[in-house]
């Protein structure tokens, strides 16, 4: 059965080469566009599609306001296709908490002239956003708004660990995952690195987000920063990230390369690393994400002695990286999103 798709923009232009595009792919069937979110309301209710293809900046109703009302009165799963720009950075995230599956970013000039870049990448995250996991996507934003109002609601008493390290790979729902995640930390938690797929200049912005909502420091990784405990670093969009051993500290190495497992950053770049130089004293940690990113490197960490965690299939927006790290025997203990941080602790205060 196809993929039923409603195409939401203020744009006829935009519909019209959205539709052209998207009705190329036999998988998937244009039921209906709509110019604005009032119009989209009714159709939605009439139509039930199975993915919103839902642009930003719209008359009437903007975008971000629209998916709000739609995920509290008809959980719809939506791709958000606009204009976003790097300094679009905020919408792209409100978007994301607000319930939005993915997002991709429309050409910044003429649709007709740069839909060709984005035509595979777009047909390829319609699929995905029909495929994942609602439920878990509705869980996920409910955990958000609690975490909006509070800092850490637990403490955890951890016993003084050296040499200790964590690393975490995610992609798609990753940036809601993160949030409950690195809000639940403790001060005095291991020096922290995590591959998030976004785009360059996007990872200070999410970096900056999650700063505001965690005890922990959390920035964005630059060349040389030592991965310290009570810090996280988040590896830049566009940059391979590596840890490397100096004296009694790890640090962080970043570079250009070619995209491995069809990222950069990679997460099977960033666990492979932590296998080789970190081994035992580590934990990974793998979230919710589509593809397979992190699964080798995963493997390569367990097999040298790191305690590797992934995240269980009912709480991951789209089950792909967990699951396949979890076929090829790379992972140790597979749990729900909210019990993370409890299995790290527990490892960490492991005699």
């Amino acid at each position: 059965m196809a993929i039923r798709v409603l195409i939401v923009d203020d744009s006829a232009t935009a519909r019209t080469v959205l539709k052209d595009v998207l009705s190329k792919d036999p998988e998937i069937e244009i039921i209906g566009t709509a110019p604005d979110a009032y119009v989209a309301r009714d159709k939605i209710i009439q139509l039930k599609p199975d993915v919103v293809c839902l642009d930003v900046e719209m008359p009437r109703m903007d975008g971000i306001s629209f998916l709000r009302k739609l995920m509290k009165y008809f959980p719809t799963p939506v791709l958000m296709v606009s204009s976003l720009t790097q300094s679009g950075a905020q919408v792209t995230f409100d978007a994301l908490e607000a319930g939005a599956i993915d997002y991709i970013a429309k050409p910044h000039s003429n649709i007709y002239d740069g839909i060709d870049k984005i035509q595979k990448e777009l047909i390829s995250k319609v699929k995905m956003v029909a495929s994942s996991n609602m439920n878990a996507r509705i869980m996920a934003r409910k955990e958000k708004a609690s975490i909006s109002t509070m800092l850490i609601t637990k403490s955890y008493a951890l016993a003084e660990t050296t040499n200790k390290l964590i690393a975490i790979g995610a992609s798609t729902g990753g940036t809601v995952a993160l949030s409950e995640l690195i809000s639940k930390f403790p001060k005095n938690i291991p020096g922290t690195i995590i591959v998030q797929h976004m785009p360059g200049g996007f990872t200070k912005a999410f970096a900056d987000r999650l700063n505001s909502i965690s005890e922990v420091e959390v920035k964005e990784a630059e060349d040389g920063d030592i991965i310290g405990r009570g810090r996280v670093l988040i590896v830049p969009g566009e940059l391979h990230g590596v840890v490397r051993r100096d004296g009694g500290n790890y640090r962080i190495k970043l570079g250009t390369g070619k995209k491995v497992s069809g990222h950069r950053p990679s997460v099977d770049v960033l666990f492979n690393s932590v296998a080789t130089h970190v081994g035992a004293n580590a934990i990974g940690v793998i979230l919710t994400g589509m593809g397979s990113d992190g699964a080798k490197g995963m493997l390569n960490m367990k097999q040298n002695g790191a305690m590797t965690i992934a995240q269980d299939e009912k709480s991951s927006v789209v089950w792909g990286m967990p699951k396949v790290a979890i076929d090829i025997g790379a992972v140790s203990a597979v749990e729900p999103l909210d019990n993370i941080v409890e299995s790290i602790v527990r490892v960490l205060n492991k005699k």
